[in-house]
């Protein structure tokens, strides 16, 4: 079976698709199943002798680069081109981006509908999300793979802070409506995703999905690499969790600046850095796992050197809505923008208040430090300079 995503970004869909990719492995079936990640930028098809077939895949090299070179007509070419399922997404900005014709649209739609199962991906907390993509556009960054990466990204603006343009927020949220109308008006959607909801058992929502209900037995992450994925997701952020520090030791974030390493291989020196200026509690948690999640990760890059995912792998929690609060100049601002629009927006989400960030901030806590009624306080936000 093949499995689409629908996304606006922001959403969890790249952590969706990959960690989808991979419980799909632990399975049986009968053809490979690949990752293509995007099909609007661009794919490409090579032969691959550890699956002894041709496979589809993302432009790779100095002379290939991710973009709108082909039309959709060739993309649907491709992809019935090669006997092997595809687990995939489409961003709505991607199309609108494109400028295909109308009628070139509804036969890629059309096509879609018939040959995929289709998932919308959606935020509870639309207000985070629309912070979420003005962070994209400063950052130039959907995601990070690794430590050097997102110390890299984001320590200066832990450090510095920095205000979010309120016109920009209301674009955002704009968007968002537009994606929403679009999945309603072009797809056949058999399952959504709610990040809020499905992030923290992102494991029974995937192995829920039709796609594992012919299987005699279904694997869970645990049975593969002897942790859960909570776990292992949970080892995957403390391995560069900036943000921590900058919640509990701000004067430690200058000690990183020189540490970085933009690459995705496993820097083990950095790790160690950031892991020694986090609370007890987490130092604690990652030694006791610390095993079982390389040997995790390990297999996870190697089904990118198979072809089977994007050699990054599975993207890293980038922040928590506390960090998000702590970074922001004008958080309050940014909440009156907020729940003005959604005063004119009301079937979008719901409007915001400081006991709804409070229980937000308290949940994402205790799941990501794996803590049950945590008393870690969280700074009061600091005016705008």
């Amino acid at each position: 079976m093949n499995v689409l995503i629908l996304t606006p970004d922001a959403v969890g869909s790249t952590l969706l698709q990959r960690v989808l990719t991979v419980y799909m492995q632990f399975h049986e079936y009968d053809q490979p199943v690949i990752n293509l990640h995007e099909l609007t930028n661009g794919l490409v098809k090579s032969y691959s002798a550890d699956f002894n077939r041709e496979i589809l895949g993302k432009p790779t090299g100095a002379a290939d680069t991710w973009g709108y070179f082909q039309s959709l007509e060739e993309i649907v070419k491709i992809l019935e081109s090669v006997d092997h399922y595809k687990t995939a997404r489409v961003a709505e900005y991607h199309m609108r981006g494109r400028k295909d014709t109308q009628g070139q649209q509804v036969q890629f739609y059309r096509y879609l509908n018939d040959n995929f199962y289709i998932i919308s991906c959606r935020r509870q907390n639309v207000f985070e999300h629309a912070l979420s993509w003005e962070l994209n556009k400063i950052t130039k960054r959907l995601n990070v793979y690794s430590a050097g990466e997102k110390v890299q990204t984001f320590l200066n603006l832990y450090r510095d802070r920095i205000k979010i343009d309120p016109d920009g927020l209301r674009r955002g949220l704009e968007d968002y409506k537009i994606y929403l109308k679009w999945c309603d008006d072009h797809f056949q959607i058999s399952s959504h995703f709610n990040y809020e909801q499905d992030v923290p058992n992102i494991e029974n929502y995937v192995l829920g999905l039709p796609v594992f209900a012919a299987q005699k037995k279904q694997v869970s992450w645990h049975d593969t690499f002897g942790l859960s994925f909570n776990d292992w997701n949970r080892c995957h952020r403390i391995t560069s969790d900036i943000g921590s520090i900058a919640l509990n030791a701000p004067d430690q974030l200058l000690r990183l600046e020189h540490s970085t390493n933009s690459s995705p291989v496993y820097n083990t020196e950095l790790v160690n850095r950031i892991v020694t200026n986090l609370p007890q509690e987490q130092q604690d948690f990652f030694a006791a796992n610390a095993k079982k999640f390389s040997d995790a990760s390990r297999a996870i890059d190697r089904m990118g050197e198979l072809g089977i995912l994007s050699r990054t792998g599975i993207p890293i929690k980038k922040q928590t809505f506390a960090e998000k609060r702590v970074m922001i100049k004008n958080f309050q601002e940014c909440t009156d923008v907020y729940n003005e629009w959604i005063g004119r927006n009301p079937t979008v989400g719901q409007p915001i208040d400081t006991t709804d960030i409070a229980q937000h901030v308290q949940a994402e806590l205790e799941f990501w430090n794996c803590t049950t009624g945590s008393t870690q306080m969280l700074p009061a936000v600091r005016p705008t300079d």
